[in-house]
């Protein structure tokens, strides 16, 4: 045994584990700077140049690492209830949905086909775009992202990602859902009902007969309405009986159900627990070879991606996952751990390979993190700050020697690139041309106005500072495209002038007196926005280092909106909004994020009140 592993070392994403599979090809790049796979090396060893060249993914056996070749299988033709390569994963991407559950996550409808975008860029399989029945602007975000981002081909490939909506198993959740997905070239239902027995005595409070004929009525309701791609979860089914698991299961595939989602509601299985029900679902459910077993693994044991694994390895053929593991309580199974572990252990899990354009995941993850306002731990797998950093003497003298001694995937197989690597350096000289060069070279796409805008603050930021990097340019462009404008003068006193700009074009202006500068500009804000509200979380952030660095704020506040619905439980709760800004001045930055909060909680207070005078000229018009 160990000579074969010494003469026959395998690199983490060759296709050698499966010989039989489709024929390889490189992956699509949207992207031009993502360099292409170096062709002096394979999948069936390493050349003998430059061993510290950038694409590698190690095989840490006894052998010496080799690099793995970037070609995958071609991703098979998708259809609804069945995947005709056997080794390949479907990725379905809840991070719109499931990740925007968690506290002061909310999202803008901008910001939600913003990120629908880039998942599609990833190259997602299906992409969980909300829970249309929540509210007005949910239902209008998931029709936005149907029909834009599940009608336009990406990558060389032509992929269009299936666009889905959740509901609860009942007409009206289901009829928002199709009202949302149906203008999607593949559009899929996410009906889920509850099947442990804690559930359904104490929630539910219905027998188990009943909720198995629910359940059946509604999958079959969904597919009448013309959804050829209908998907099941028995939600807390790490909880459930088997044997109803397996009968519940069988009914729902007879009624037309395509999927059947398993979920560790609560993140309370250990891996092999897990990996053993879908197993045994698999062995157990009539009619289970008519429908695609999938995972749904929450984190509050931190097993979540763990679990996932462990269910792919068990005959799981979709994983569902969220960009930096965000979720509701401690979250989900992290996409960029799932895939990355597919991809560097493949050999050990049968074979298996997804779709996913592996370079742009730092990017997804950076995107998600201003957006939702969530940042992720700066050892955080993957994604993490410190993940590619070496710090201890001994790892950066091994580093220097070779990289390969203590990274088993390299910084540019996950799309993360440094300035000092390689690339322009910026400065307050660099014209248009190159700003806009390296916006491609990070993988950003503007329109001619949003450059200008953006090139405008450049400029002022790249006249304080000697060089601007590119972590500068991406929170100046995340704050300039999407939060709103604040410039700031101090006088000395904790006093604040603030000037704002409506809808409506109508300018206004208030002073304020403050314990500090940021909570002057902060009361003035409130005395012009006049929307009651409690900031609950404010943190300041450097995005660089030194003196002159760029500033970046996160707040949270809440207020009296409480008509937003829970995607489990149904209930109207009070929902948090984030904000995010920054600039070299930290009460401008503070600013920004606090008025970007503001503008989310607007928004949505706006969407429910349009909603509420629909309703009632449709409940007059009725009654006359």
């Amino acid at each position: 045994m160990a000579s074969s592993l010494l003469s026959s070392p395998k690199p983490c994403s060759s296709s050698s584990a499966n010989p039989t599979s489709t024929p390889l090809r490189p992956r699509a790049q949207t992207f031009s700077p993502f360099r292409a796979a170096d062709p002096r090396f394979s999948s069936h060893g390493l050349a003998a140049a430059n061993p510290s060249a950038s694409r590698r993914c190690y095989h840490l056996a006894f052998a010496r690492p080799v690099r793995a070749s970037m070609a995958q299988p071609r991703r098979p033709e998708y259809v609804p209830n069945r995947i005709d390569d056997p080794n390949y994963v479907r990725i379905f991407d809840t991070t719109l949905r499931d990740g925007e559950q968690s506290p002061g996550a909310t999202m803008t409808s901008a910001e939600k086909l913003v990120v629908a975008r880039q998942l599609a860029r990833l190259g997602v399989d299906i992409i969980e775009a909300g829970f249309p029945a929540s509210s007005p602007d949910d239902l209008d975000a998931v029709r936005s992202i149907a029909i834009e981002v599940g009608n336009t081909p990406v990558g060389e490939d032509g992929h269009v990602p299936v666009i889905c909506g959740l509901s609860r198993c009942n007409k009206r959740d289901i009829d928002a859902a199709w009202e949302a997905v149906r203008h999607a070239r593949r559009p899929r239902i996410h009906t889920f009902i509850a099947t442990s027995e804690i559930h359904m005595q104490h929630k539910l409070r219905k027998t188990p007969e009943q909720v198995v004929g629910i359940a059946k009525e509604m999958v079959a309701y969904a597919r009448s309405l013309g959804c050829p791609d209908v998907e099941f979860s028995p939600e807390d089914a790490g909880r459930s009986n088997r044997e109803f698991l397996y009968h519940i299961l069988e009914e729902v595939i007879k009624a037309g159900a395509t999927t059947l989602n398993i979920p560790d509601t609560v993140g309370y299985t250990l891996p092999y627990e897990f990996g053993k029900l879908i197993a045994d679902i698999k062995a157990n459910t009539p009619g289970i070879e008519n429908a695609i077993i999938s995972t749904h693994c929450q984190n509050d044991l931190g097993l979540a991606t763990a679990n996932t694994l462990a269910g792919a390895h068990a005959g799981a053929r979709q994983l569902e996952v969220t960009i930096n593991g965000i979720g509701e309580r401690a979250g989900n199974a992290s996409l960029e751990e799932v895939v990355m572990a597919i991809k560097c252990r493949r050999e050990l899990l049968g074979g298996l390979y997804t779709g996913i354009n592996t370079q742009h995941i730092t990017m997804s993850s950076k995107m998600v993190q201003e957006h939702s306002g969530l940042h992720v731990q700066p050892h955080k797998a993957i994604v993490g700050a410190n993940a590619f950093a070496h710090e201890s003497g001994i790892h950066q003298d091994g580093m220097l020697k070779y990289k390969g001694t203590y990274e088993i995937i390299s910084p540019d197989d996950i799309g993360l690139t440094r300035a000092n690597e390689f690339g322009i350096v910026l400065g307050k000289l660099s014209g248009r041309h190159a700003v806009r060069s390296k916006l491609v070279e990070l993988g950003y796409e503007i329109t001619d106005k949003e450059f200008e805008d953006f090139f405008k603050r450049y400029k002022e930021v790249a006249e304080k500072k000697k060089r601007v990097t590119d972590e500068d340019i991406e929170a100046l462009l995340s704050d300039e495209i999407f939060q709103p404008k604040a410039t700031c003068g101090t006088l000395g006193l904790s006093t604040a002038t603030v000037k704002l700009i409506g809808p409506d074009g109508e300018e206004k202006i208030a002073c304020a007196v403050g314990t500090g500068p940021v909570d002057a500009a902060y009361k003035a804000v409130d005395e012009i926005i006049q929307i009651p509200t409690v900031l609950r979380e404010y943190s300041m952030t450097s995005v660089t280092e030194g003196i002159d660095a760029i500033a970046t704020t996160r707040v949270v506040v809440t207020g009296d909106v409480s008509a937003s619905k829970h995607a489990l439980t149904g209930h109207s709760f009070s929902r948090a909004f984030s904000g995010s800004g920054a600039a070299l001045d930290i009460v401008v930055s503070s600013v920004r994020a606090y008025l970007s909060a503001l503008n989310k909680m607007s928004s949505f207070v706006g969407a429910i009140k349009a909603s509420s005078e629909v309703s009632e000229g449709q409940r007059v018009q009725t009654t006359e």
